[in-house]
């Protein structure tokens, strides 16, 4: 077996990309009119503390979602950091373990137990029916967190923490620029959070914003993102620095001008991986209700090992030797990581879903940064690397004892 990897990992010679194809490359957006506006900046001599820029970024993110009140900050985990104390969470909070570590650290960070629960298999996101197995007298909010630009199952999370009386919070870091049964992602629960990271399909450089319709729930967290300054001299509530600087909101700007090109690229590329992977056993490509705004930032495979012939991390050692990195999200999950591991050893057991997941899927590069002929090669190197690997299988099956 460790002789069949190594051949894999030198499958093909000299690797196919001279430069790596990553996940997550950013959208830049026009250049010129980024460059503009930080010379704007720097005339101006207002590099950070609420400046126009961060106030138009706001404004502008809170009417294309629909909520009253969007509130720029740092990066998307103070920003979450920052919902989850303004909401008053305490004790225990229910969050999926299948995804970004954030989202839990952002708990235990102020002394809040994450409860890992299980997912949807279909949808990858919460599962509510397992939610309400997971509340105890202890627990005094639900984070759910939109996948893949995919949304949650919202309605039933809403009944959910309406009945039981709990907060209720969404990470949206996936999700800006999508929809959930025709409302766009960012006016649900009591707020949500959305990531503009360099990653993500919008970005500021690093950034973030909690975005909802309860304006004392807003009023807390634009203090709170400002050591609690309510005025020059005044300081009126325990706060922190969360702010957004000027030039973050620049790019954040020059992003929202793009971002039909963004998606518009994006879906091109989602259709083709779609079309050049269609049928290889074992591959699964993850679709997107095309009636839904959204964004197609992500292109998700699972690979199911007995049908395709080759496991999830042999077919990564085989792109990565191509020079494309592509990657496992979001391996091993939550509560494989510490220190939660050592804190709920046993937390695996209430997760079949989540530990069947976690092994299958792989990420591929998209975006901006790559087009139809890298696209073409690196489907190319997947079916050939299917194919070597029951080569390789089918030779060990015939060697004699």
């Amino acid at each position: 077996m460790k002789e069949d990897i190594q051949d894999l990992a030198l499958f093909g010679g000299a690797p196919a990309f001279a430069e790596p194809l990553h996940v997550g490359r950013p959208n830049i957006g026009n250049r010129e009119r980024l460059l503009q506006r930080i010379e704007d900046m720097l005339e101006r001599k207002w590099l950070t503390n609420n400046g126009p820029y961060v106030r138009e970024f706001e404004r502008r993110i809170a009417d294309l979602v629909g909520a009253r009140h969007c509130i720029a900050m740092c990066n998307a985990t103070v920003a979450l950091e920052i919902a989850i104390r303004a909401a008053g969470l305490t004790g225990e909070v229910i969050v999926p373990a299948f995804t970004f570590i954030a989202t839990a650290h952002a708990l235990q960070w102020q002394e809040i137990t994450p409860v890992f629960c299980d997912i949807d298999p279909q949808t990858h996101t919460i599962d509510p029916c397992r939610v309400e197995q997971m509340i105890t007298p202890r627990t005094t909010g639900i984070i759910g967190v939109h996948l893949w630009g995919r949304a949650c199952d919202i309605e039933t999370l809403e009944q959910i923490a309406r009945r039981r009386n709990l907060a209720l919070l969404f990470d949206a870091a996936h999700a800006f620029g999508c929809s959930y049964k025709g409302r766009m992602i960012g006016s649900f629960g009591d707020a949500e959070v959305f990531s503009f990271h360099a990653t993500k399909f919008l970005n500021t450089f690093e950034g973030g914003a909690v975005v909802t319709n309860n304006d004392e729930l807003a009023a807390k967290m634009r203090l709170m993102k400002n050591f609690g300054f309510a005025g020059q001299d005044k300081v009126i509530y325990i706060g922190t620095n969360g702010k957004m600087s000027e030039a973050s909101a620049a790019m954040g700007l020059t992003g929202l001008e793009c971002l039909e090109e963004f998606i518009s690229i994006n879906y091109r590329n989602y259709k083709q991986y779609q079309q050049e992977l269609k049928g290889l056993p074992g591959i699964y490509c993850m679709t997107y209700d095309e009636q839904e705004p959204c964004n197609y930032q992500y292109i998700v495979l699972e690979v199911e090992e007995a049908e395709a012939g080759i496991d999830r991390d042999t077919l990564l050692q085989v792109l990565r030797a191509e020079n494309i990195l592509a990657r496992r999200y979001f391996f091993p999950g939550c509560h494989r990581m510490e220190p939660y591991r050592s804190y709920f050893p046993h937390a695996g057991l209430m997760l079949p879903e989540t530990e069947r997941l976690v092994p299958r899927v792989l990420l591929l590069p998209t975006g901006t940064s790559i087009g139809p002929a890298e696209i073409s090669a690196i489907c190319a190197i997947i079916r050939s690397g299917l194919r070597f690997r029951r080569e390789i299988r089918n030779r060990v099956q015939k060697r004699p004892n």
